[in-house]
Order: C-alpha cells, then sequence, then structure tokens
C-alpha cells in the first residue's frame, strides 16, 4: 500500500482510535461522542481543538476510503461505534504503531519525548530502540528526520501521513544545501 495522505482532522482521529484502542481496550471501539471527547482532549494532544460531530464523520468517511477505520455494530448495541484497521493495512510492529500513533496525536517529537509519550502504548527498552524504530517508518516513507532548529536541544521526528504537517527542512535537505553554498563559494 502507498503512505496514506491525511488531513489533519483524520489524522486526529486514526490517533485517537489507535490510542483508545491501546489505553482503554473495555471502551473500545468508540460510539462517535467518545471520539469527539477524544478528539476535544487537552491533554496530550497538539494542537488543541474543538472538533464538531460533522468535522469527525468527515473524517471518518475519509479514513475508511483509505481502509484505515471501519464501522462496527455488535449485536444489541444500538450506536456504531468506529475501529482502526492500521495494524492490517498498514502491516506495522507495535512499536512503529505505538510511535505513529503518538505522532498523529502530538506533531514532531525528539526520540526522547516519544519514548516518554508511547510508554502506555509499548515499553522501549532505550532510546536507541525508539530510534531504531522511527528509522524503519522513514524507510517505509511513514516518518522523517528533521533538522534541529536553532535553540533546540534535539532534532525531532514527523510523520509523513499527514498533508501539511510541520515543514521544518529535513536533515537531506540541510545537507544538500550546505553542499550547494560551498560549491558556489568555491567557484564564485
Amino acid at each position: 500500500m502507498s503512505v496514506p495522505q491525511l488531513s489533519a482532522e483524520e489524522a486526529r482521529v486514526l490517533g485517537c482510535l489507535m490510542e483508545k484502542a491501546v489505553t482503554t481496550p473495555d471502551n473500545y471501539p468508540l460510539s462517535i461522542n467518545a471520539l469527539i471527547t477524544a478528539c476535544n482532549q487537552t491533554t496530550n494532544r497538539e494542537p488543541v481543538v474543538r472538533y464538531d460531530e460533522s468535522t469527525v464523520e468527515r473524517a471518518l468517511e475519509g479514513l475508511r476510503e483509505q481502509e484505515l477505520s471501519r464501522r462496527v455494530r455488535s449485536t444489541g448495541q444500538r450506536v456504531v461505534k468506529h475501529r482502526h484497521v492500521v495494524d492490517e493495512t498498514l502491516q506495522l510492529t507495535v512499536p512503529e504503531f505505538a510511535v505513529l500513533g503518538v505522532l498523529l496525536l502530538r506533531g514532531a517529537q525528539t526520540p526522547g519525548e516519544l519514548k516518554q509519550r508511547t510508554e502506555r502504548w509499548h515499553s522501549f527498552r532505550s532510546l536507541d530502540d525508539v530510534e531504531e524504530t522511527l528509522r524503519r517508518l522513514e524507510q517505509r516513507t511513514y516518518a522523517e528526520h528533521l533538522v534541529r532548529r536553532p535553540g533546540q536541544k534535539e532534532a525531532r521526528w514527523r510523520t509523513l501521513v499527514v498533508d501539511g504537517a510541520e515543514t521544518a527542512p529535513t536533515a537531506a535537505v540541510e545537507a544538500e544545501a550546505r553542499v550547494l553554498s560551498k560549491n558556489v563559494g568555491a567557484h564564485g
């Protein structure tokens, strides 16, 4: 499958479905009301949003079109619920699933932030394990390493599955720019 391209709303809804499947399995799949509440949560989310039912419904439709979520109706239940199928569609390992989910919910982050924030999803043994997972996601074009910005202590990683995700220059772009400027200086 090609890399999905999600709107910001689809990314938030998918990240919430992924998170709740792991952290509150007794209440999963989610009703539309539970999903709206999860999306509008003010903790563990960046940015904080205020989605209404129509926004979440549109996002779910987009996710279903990309085969990343499904509707579920169990016998005896009056409401339709929603679940992700990311693990089936994208064939992610548990560590990859955890890192991608947190990137969807919180945006670009350092490996240290990801290690801490994925703890409820998956317990990484070390920072090296997180970085190895990030490199695997990068090879599959689901994530990319960003150049450390001025004032930042560490470089960050972002997901590539969100349209219009943070547009900081990547390490490869920065390296190419340095080579070009050296070549111009050598010939000028």
